[in-house]
């Protein structure tokens, strides 16, 4: 099957941690048929800088919050980021959630600031980016206690088939990266040939995670579709179709929801998957599978449900 050209969203970069200007990045990502993308807050500093980038006319779209890296600062910067879910570029929370691999913050502190986020999620009606790494049990229960938020994204998917059914079952939707192509991800290819289309998202968590034999040396939102082909399943082209039209569809912002009125600004070093044996995962070809995003609701700045674009996973 051939692959869209045009309508792709990626639901998950960080543009303040790439090494090209913002305005080429974006020029370069249009012109590779990427029509919008969701830069992602990693902790106060990065979410205040990706606002100053985010710009719903230019297709980008902020996040604010804290990655499980960074969860000992809430007591120092909850507030402040707070106050940023105020803004209408904002369309999701986090990235939230555990890395038990890294452990850079106490699993303790990491569980607080994940209830923290899932609760704000729940209160500002917004998405919820979830970042989950060698942590699944404990993930599924953190949201199973607090309710989980009608748009839960798992950032960046991982897991294998199981770990991708408690996602759906829990009504989340699954964003898969570049990650799929490596030789020893066959669980996560598993795990996205089982996922409906209409549940999932497409992501490059750039800087990070460079797709095998993209034909590009460094990852960014241009990188967005070149992956795709390692899907394992192909919907047929009715359902490629109607995909693209609702990612590349102004009301449609990457499987998050998005606000009708403008607002952001974000900055930071991304540390989520930056993996120092990431070198050594080795890629494998696969079958094809054109990939976009799922429609989800989303809210107004005054907090009216409508029905609209589609987005989603964590780096």
């Amino acid at each position: 099957m051939t692959l869209p050209t045009s309508g792709w969203f990626d639901s998950h970069c960080h543009l303040t941690s790439l090494d090209e200007p913002t305005d080429a990045v974006l020029s370069r990502a249009r012109d590779a048929g990427v029509t919008g993308m969701i830069t992602v807050g990693t902790d106060l500093e990065t979410s205040r800088a990706i606002l100053d980038l985010a710009d719903p006319h230019r297709g980008v779209w902020a996040t604010a919050g804290l990655h499980p890296h960074e969860a000992s600062k809430l007591a120092v910067e909850a507030e402040m980021l707070e106050s940023l879910l105020h803004a209408p570029e904002v369309v999701a929370v986090g990235e939230a959630g555990l890395d038990f691999h890294y452990n850079h913050s106490p699993p303790s502190e990491q569980e607080t600031a994940f209830r923290w986020q899932i609760r704000l999620a729940h209160r500002f009606d917004l998405a919820l980016v979830v970042h989950s790494r060698e942590a699944w049990d404990d993930t599924f229960r953190i949201l199973d206690d607090e309710g989980v938020p009608p748009r839960t994204v798992f950032h960046c998917f991982t897991g294998g088939p199981d770990e991708a059914r408690g996602a759906l079952d829990r009504g989340a939707f699954l964003s898969f990266s570049g990650v799929v192509t490596f030789s020893s991800a066959g669980d996560v290819r598993a795990a996205a040939a089982i996922v409906p289309p209409d549940r999932m998202l497409v992501e490059t968590d750039s800087p990070t995670w460079r797709p095998f034999r993209c034909g590009a040396a460094t990852t960014s939102p241009r990188t967005c579709r070149t992956w795709v082909p390692h899907w394992r399943r192909r919907p047929d082209a009715a359902s490629t179709r109607s995909r693209r039209r609702r990612v590349s569809s102004p009301p449609t912002c990457s499987g998050l929801p998005r606000r009708s009125t403008p607002a952001g600004r974000t900055s930071g070093e991304h540390r989520a998957h930056a993996d120092p044996d990431q070198e050594s995962l080795r890629g494998t070809r696969g079958q094809p599978e054109p990939g976009a995003g799922p429609t989800l609701s989303r809210r107004s700045q005054h907090g009216e449900t409508d029905r609209a674009r589609g987005r989603g996973g964590t780096g």
